[in-house]
C-alpha cells in the first residue's frame, strides 16, 4: 500500500482539538493499515517539504499550515495528489484586520481550487468551502470522534455551581464575553475552570488575567493552561455545565465531549455549534451577547 504524506503546521502532539482531530485520522488510518508519515512543518523544512516529495504522492495539507506553503503548493500541486483539511476558513478568525482576512481569503480560496480534494469536520465548514468555488464532489465531511468516558456518568442534583470551559485562550473563544457575563452573576454560587492554552495568544491571555482581576474574580476563575488528555476527561466528570460561547466553530468537538460526559451545555449558535449541540441539550445565544449569555447562566 503507498504511503500517504499528512503536513501539519508545528508539532502534531499539541493540544488543540485541531491537532487531536488530525491525530485521530492518522490513528485510523494507521489501524487500516495505511502507510502515514508526518510532516512537522517548522522553519528550516517549509521550502522543502513538498519539493522532496515523489510525483503522484498523495499529501494531506492541515489548512492552518497555507500560509506557509503558499508558493510550495503553487508550485507543485500539478506533479502531486493534494488533499486540503479545513478545520475552519482562515478569513474567520476572530480579531483578523480587514485587510488581513481578506488576504487570507484570497490565499485560502487560491490554494483550495488547486488541490484535488478537501476534508472538513462539519457540513457547516463544507458549505463554506463550497461558496469558495470548490465542487461538492471534491468535499468530504468527517466528523470529529468523540472517546467513550472511563467512568460512569456522575448523577448531577441541585445547583450548578462548577463550570467548565475548555479552549485555547484566542479570540474566537470568546473568554472575554463569559468574563463580562460572570462578573453580571456574582450573587450566584459558582466557579469557573478554563483549561487550554495561554501561549498562542498571549495578548489575550494577558487581556483575560487582567479583566478576572479588575471584576474582583480572581478567587472564582481559574486559568489551567494546556492540560494532558486524562486530566481534561477528570474535569468534565466533575464539572456541572460546559461553557464555551465562540464567535466562530468549524466543528464541536469541546461541546460533543462535555455532552459524552453528560454536561448541560451553554454556547452560542455560531458556525457548526448548533448542529453540534441539540435543543434539549443546551442553551445557545447570540455570539458577543454579555446579556444573553447571563441570562442563560441565570436560567440554569
Amino acid at each position: 500500500m503507498t504511503e500517504l504524506v499528512f503536513v501539519v503546521p508545528g508539532r502534531l502532539d499539541q493540544l488543540t482539538g485541531g491537532y487531536l482531530y488530525d491525530r485521530n485520522i492518522i490513528d485510523g488510518l494507521r489501524a487500516l493499515g495505511r502507510p502515514i508519515r508526518v510532516v512537522e512543518l517548522a522553519a528550516h523544512n517549509r521550502q522543502t517539504a513538498l519539493a522532496e516529495l515523489s510525483d503522484g504522492t498523495t499529501t494531506v495539507i492541515d489548512g492552518l499550515a497555507f500560509p506557509d506553503l503558499e508558493q510550495a503548493v503553487m508550485s507543485h500541486w500539478r506533479r502531486l495528489r493534494l488533499v486540503g483539511l479545513v478545520h475552519h476558513p482562515l478569513a474567520e478568525e476572530t480579531g483578523l484586520p480587514r485587510i488581513a482576512a481578506e488576504r487570507l481569503l484570497r490565499l485560502e480560496t487560491a490554494l483550495l481550487r488547486r488541490l484535488c480534494g478537501v476534508i472538513c469536520p462539519s457540513l457547516k465548514t463544507a458549505a463554506t468551502v463550497e461558496s469558495y468555488g470548490i465542487l461538492p464532489g471534491r468535499i468530504l465531511v468527517i466528523p470529529p470522534g468523540t472517546a467513550k468516558p472511563k467512568w460512569p456518568l456522575r448523577p448531577r442534583r441541585g445547583p450548578v455551581r462548577s463550570l467548565l470551559c475548555v479552549a485555547s485562550l484566542i479570540p474566537r473563544k470568546g473568554h472575554r464575553v463569559l468574563v463580562a457575563a460572570l462578573s453580571r452573576i456574582r450573587d450566584f454560587d459558582w466557579q469557573l475552570l478554563c483549561i487550554g492554552s495561554l501561549d498562542r495568544d498571549r495578548r489575550t491571555a494577558g487581556t483575560m488575567r487582567r479583566m478576572i482581576s479588575e471584576a474582583g474574580l480572581a478567587d472564582r476563575i481559574y486559568l489551567t493552561g494546556e492540560q494532558p488528555p486524562e486530566l481534561v476527561m477528570r474535569a468534565y466528570r466533575a464539572a456541572d455545565l460546559f461553557i464555551l460561547p465562540s464567535f466562530h466553530e468549524g466543528s464541536g468537538m469541546a461541546f460533543a465531549d462535555a455532552m459524552a460526559h453528560g454536561l448541560p451545555i451553554i454556547a452560542t449558535d455560531a458556525g457548526a455549534i448548533p448542529d453540534t449541540v441539540p435543543r434539549e441539550a443546551g442553551l445557545l445565544v447570540p455570539p458577543s451577547n454579555v446579556a444573553a449569555l447571563a441570562q442563560a447562566l441565570r436560567r440554569v
